[in-house]
This record gives C-alpha cells, sequence and structure tokens, in this order.
C-alpha cells in the first residue's frame, strides 16, 4: 500500500503523519491510531521551569516510530493549581490534531496520593470527541505494586496496568506492562524512556514510549495514550527546582 507523503503545518511547524481514511466506527481525529502500534510522548522544554521554580502548563508533542508529529498536548488548568498541589493537580489535557482541532481530552480530578489514602485513588476520563467519553483509567490500591484498570465507556475493565515495585526513573527505563485481565496476558506496555544525567536530574521533561497491538480497538489504544500521561504526571513529574524523581512504591 503506498504511503501518503507527511503533511507539513506552519502552525506548529512540524512534519506531520499523514491523515488515514476515516471510516464510521472510529471517533473523528482517532484515525492516526488505526495504523499505529506505539506512540512516543515527548515532553516540552519550558525556559521558565529551567530558570526559576515556577510550575508551567505542560506541552507535549505525540509521535510515531518515524518521528512524525500524530498529535499536539497542552495541560490546561490555572497557576495556582499547578503551583499548590503539584504532581496532584487536577488538569484537562487538550490533545489537537495537525490544524488545531481538538480531538481528545483528558479530564483528570484532583485526588490524594494512593499510598496515604487509599479510599481516594487517582483516576482519569479520556473523551473522543471532546465531551464523550470513551474510557476511563482508574487506580486500584495495592501495597506493593502501582496498579491500575483501564475501562471501556461503560465502566467495563478491559485491561489491567501493573507497575514496578521501585518506579525510579533515575539510572534507566521503567516498565509499566499492560495486561490482560488475568493479569498474564501481555497486550503493551508504557514505558519511561531514561533521558541521561542531565535530563532526569536538572529538569522535569519526559519520554514515555507506549506499545499496544496494531489491532487493538482505536478507543482504547487513546485511552492508554491517556494512561501514559496519567503515568507521568504520578511518577515521573518534578515540580519546582529540577531533580529527577526517585522512588519507592508504599
Amino acid at each position: 500500500m503506498n504511503r501518503a507523503p507527511a503533511t507539513y503545518s506552519p502552525h506548529f511547524n512540524y512534519t506531520w503523519m499523514p491523515l488515514p481514511p476515516s471510516f464510521a466506527i472510529c471517533p473523528p481525529g482517532l484515525e492516526y491510531l488505526s495504523h499505529l502500534d506505539w506512540l512516543l510522548i515527548h515532553q516540552k522544554y519550558e525556559v521558565l521551569e529551567l530558570i526559576t521554580s515556577f510550575e508551567t502548563a505542560n506541552k507535549y508533542e505525540v509521535r510515531n516510530r518515524l518521528g512524525e508529529m500524530v498529535y499536539f498536548a497542552t495541560e490546561e488548568n490555572n497557576w495556582c493549581v499547578r503551583n499548590c498541589l503539584g504532581t496532584l493537580r487536577p488538569f484537562t489535557m487538550v490533545i489537537s490534531n495537525h490544524v488545531g482541532q481538538q480531538v481528545i481530552h483528558l479530564v483528570r480530578p484532583f485526588r490524594c496520593d494512593g499510598c496515604c489514602c487509599p479510599c481516594c485513588l487517582q483516576e482519569l476520563e479520556i473523551q473522543a470527541p471532546p465531551g464523550l467519553p470513551i474510557g476511563f483509567i482508574q487506580q486500584v490500591w495495592h501495597p506493593l505494586l502501582p496498579k491500575f484498570v483501564i475501562q471501556n465507556e461503560a465502566h467495563k475493565d478491559v485491561l489491567k496496568i501493573v507497575g514496578p515495585c521501585i518506579t525510579s526513573a533515575c539510572f534507566g527505563d521503567v516498565v509499566f506492562e499492560v495486561l490482560a485481565l488475568d493479569e498474564k496476558t501481555s497486550v503493551g506496555r508504557i514505558s519511561k524512556k531514561w533521558g541521561g544525567v542531565l535530563q532526569e536530574f536538572f529538569t522535569d521533561v519526559d519520554f514515555l514510549g507506549i506499545s499496544f497491538p496494531l489491532d487493538l480497538d482505536v478507543k482504547m489504544k487513546a485511552v492508554m495514550l491517556g494512561a501514559g500521561f496519567l503515568l507521568d504526571f504520578i511518577f515521573f513529574e518534578e515540580v519546582g527546582e529540577g531533580g529527577g524523581r526517585c522512588s519507592v512504591w508504599c
């Protein structure tokens, strides 16, 4: 099958993945995901954060294996929320396509730390198009491991996410396995990529790789993308003056 040329968007100054043909059962804007089995979430450098302790709204590029842009994501909340609530802050992550059209919203409410307050665990709602829920991420309390469940729009469990006991990004990749409900069959993974000493210890810029089967439902691919953002905030986001996060799940 001949591949259409990548498009160049002067709006974002990036080379974008060609838009695949749309089909009836696919929410608008998720057509890209039907042709992908891997995504990279790349957090953008924020100059103000590098020179001050102020937390600015995060911005991300979402790319495919060829390095082409698939989506652009921007955190929406206010200065007070970002700098007072830190990594637990609520947000709406707005994910847009090459023309700036909003195609996915990730809605995170304020929740407490899972270790300290197991009755108020982390969650995320994924909407595509914005306003229409297609799935949810729910944290599952566990004394030793970070665990989450991926749900469809009816809150029915579909997949599980299980992370390592030591969620340290200090000296290597951190892998969260995406599993079937039996917690034995591997479906994919979400990996925090080690960025080197300077990046990990002096910035909060992150790289996360997300792999999934090519034939996985596009809605579940979008939910896994949302899970990548949630895991980044919970385990790898650093607020204030730099320092890569090194943590042990309690």
